[in-house]
């Protein structure tokens, strides 16, 4: 039996039994397992390529930092609209090579750079598989100028620790940053969802546009978009893919948002997790005419239905903390999904005082309002 046999024949299965049997005759049982676990990865987060018969998977960790199709797609359009003239482009930090090969085609050349020489390998048979041309792989940079840099530092220090502030990713594109802004007009950033936004932009200069993405409603990346000479306040794009959520687009200018008390028959809005992230809600509340409960509950109230990057939900009741008023609630909603936002409590500890079981249709918000009193926002989602 071959590689490809074994690995045709086992690639459905959980690799943790597989490892502990003896491997046949002519089978390199290491290299298969983690073409098999890489595989099944991939089946999830590129399920393209993991339609694409005779692609070499690397190790589990490259698997696993690798960005998404969905993400990888989403970069590509941003290329496609910031960059003009797309003569070359050069990945310095290649990995597993999905953001590259959805950024290479728009351009004419397309360099790809890693200093791990097993990734190198991985990457150039897959691309011609994976139908990429006119591109050259390295493990150190031509130093060529180009029309685009993308760069994406590994978030490990060297001890394998997580790390998130750009000084300590490798390469350290603060240190970095005018030189790369030398070789090629345009420098697009991929850091971590865990940043600063703030922080970030006092630290990379000529930031043109941030772009805070999710996926299905979790955060999973930051990109900057850094311009040679751009010297205007930066653009946000908040965007959750996957969804219906339309993208939101601001500028960053801070708008006040009037708070008011909710009242039953209103629509409740909870902006999602990239609009949260950028900080912008009050720029969507302003933009929609939504008023806020209370300056630090980022939760919105409006008189009428509205299609936004939020969840949304119709207000049934609004209910203090009276005893009468918690017995009826419980008496009418056994059970309920509990939220809490600016609320000095977790939710078993207000489950327990509640009474209430999980779950159900009904949707139960624990806030402040503007006067500093408490509620219970009782809520159906739409």
């Amino acid at each position: 039996m071959c590689n490809e046999e074994y690995i045709a024949l086992h690639r459905e299965e959980d690799i943790r039994p597989l490892a502990l049997k003896k491997a046949p005759e002519g089978v390199d049982m290491l290299w298969c397992l983690q073409q098999i676990e890489g595989w099944q990865l991939a089946r999830r987060k590129l399920p393209r390529w993991a339609a694409v018969d005779g692609l070499w998977w690397p190790p589990r960790l490259s698997m696993e930092q690798c960005s998404s199709e969905l993400t990888a797609e989403y970069k590509a359009e941003v290329a496609e609209r910031v960059v003009a003239d797309r003569d070359m482009m050069t990945d310095l930090t290649g990995g597993l090579g999905v953001d590259f090969c959805h950024l290479a085609p728009l351009f004419r050349r397309a360099e790809y750079v890693e200093r791990q020489e097993v990734l190198c390998d991985v990457v150039r048979h897959n691309l011609p598989l994976l139908g990429i041309e006119n591109t050259e792989v390295r493990m150190t940079p031509s130093g060529k100028d180009c029309s685009l840099i993308y760069i994406d530092p590994a978030r490990r220090d060297d001890a394998g620790r997580k790390v998130y502030a750009i000084e300590d990713c490798t390469p350290d594109v603060a240190a970095l940053q005018d030189e790369l802004l030398r070789r090629a007009p345009c420098v697009m950033v991929k850091l971590s969802p865990m940043l600063d936004i703030t922080q970030a932009l006092r630290t990379l200069h000529h930031v043109s546009e941030v772009h805070v993405v999710s996926v299905g409603g979790e955060c999973k990346e930051l990109l900057f978009v850094m311009v040679r000479d751009a010297d205007a306040a930066p653009v946000y794009h908040c965007v959750n893919l996957g969804t219906s959520d339309e993208p939101f687009v601001c500028d960053g200018t801070r708008q006040p948002v009037a708070t008011a008390v909710p009242r039953e028959g209103q629509y409740l809005y909870e902006p999602n997790a990239s609009i949260m992230k950028a900080g912008v809600q009050d720029m969507l509340a302003a933009c929609h005419g939504l008023v806020k409960l209370h300056p630090k509950s980022n939760l919105f109230v409006a008189d009428t239905r509205l299609e936004l990057p939020a969840r949304a939900f119709v207000v049934s009741e609004v209910c203090d903390f009276s005893k009468q008023s918690l017995k009826r609630l419980r008496q009418e909603h056994p059970q309920a999904n509990i939220t809490l936002r600016n609320f000095p409590s977790t939710v078993n500890d207000l489950r327990r005082r509640l009474k209430i079981g999980e779950g159900g249709d009904t949707y139960i918000f624990a806030t402040t309002l503007a006067d500093g009193s408490h509620a219970l926002l009782v809520c159906r989602k739409l």
